[in-house]
């Protein structure tokens, strides 16, 4: 029954990917109009993110809000309960020893931390000029404390992402991203108006509140998939059983 459907699946695939036109030729009228217009009326050379900033902020601003959910619904769910109590560690168990750490792997790890913070905080600037955002931007920062992990320091971890900074970042980016639009809809009368100077194209500081909006998501993104990292984790190398009283 696999291979039926996966044949069906790809026969699917094949037929939709004949169609589309040959490279170069793209003809769609949207995508064509804001190539014309889209530099000039919000400064920001990468299209994407005009589209997903500027003329489709609303529509960014719901799918913000889906990852909030999402982290908000697992922190729940993982999070110790007053029903429950902590067990000892598997690792902690008679005659189980945990595996050691590779030198190797522990040294590159750590080495990468701080590469990964940097590039993530350039791709979250960059956004407006080249592809990446604050989407892309975000999940880069998020992995930091992962690295930290990795290297076999969970206390490491914990120091580099404080829960209560997590969970303040995670919903100041999205309280952010809704305050630049209720500023909008105070400053003109449409919400997510892009009210701040678009400068000069090409320019770091340019397209206004889409660099804004940028950093906004970025922090909230990457607060948030740090915030599932350390309850996955916590949730991992804690052994909890459930009360009998």
């Amino acid at each position: 029954m696999f291979f039926l459907g996966a044949a069906g699946l790809t026969a699917f695939l094949l037929w939709g990917l004949a169609g589309l036109p040959d490279f170069g030729n793209f003809r769609g009228d949207y995508g064509l109009l804001l190539n014309r217009v889209g530099v000039d009326e919000t400064s920001a050379t990468n299209i994407v993110a005009a589209v997903t900033f500027d003329y489709r902020g609303f529509d960014t601003m719901a799918e913000e809000f889906i990852l909030f959910a999402a982290v908000l619904g697992t922190a729940l769910l993982l999070r110790a309960q007053r029903e429950e109590e902590e067990g000892p560690a598997e690792d902690m168990a008679q005659d189980r020893r945990p595996p050691h750490d590779s030198d190797a792997v522990r040294e590159l790890c750590l080495g990468l931390v701080a590469p990964a913070v940097l590039f993530g905080l350039y791709v979250v600037a960059h956004g407006h000029l080249s592809p990446g955002g604050g989407f892309q931007g975000g999940v880069v920062l998020a992995t930091a404390p992962l690295l930290m992990y990795l290297a076999g320091e969970y206390a490491g971890l914990r120091a580099l992402s404080p829960q209560s900074v997590v969970e303040l970042a995670e919903g100041t980016g999205a309280a952010g991203y809704v305050g630049v639009g209720l500023v909008g809809l105070a400053a003109s009368v449409s919400f997510m108006k892009n009210f701040l100077p678009l400068g000069r194209p090409g320019d770091l500081l340019s397209s206004g509140t889409i660099l804004v909006l940028n950093f906004a998501v970025g922090f909230a993104v990457a607060a948030g998939f740090v915030l599932l990292l350390t309850e996955f984790l916590e949730q991992t190398l804690e052994v909890r059983r459930r009360s009998r009283a």
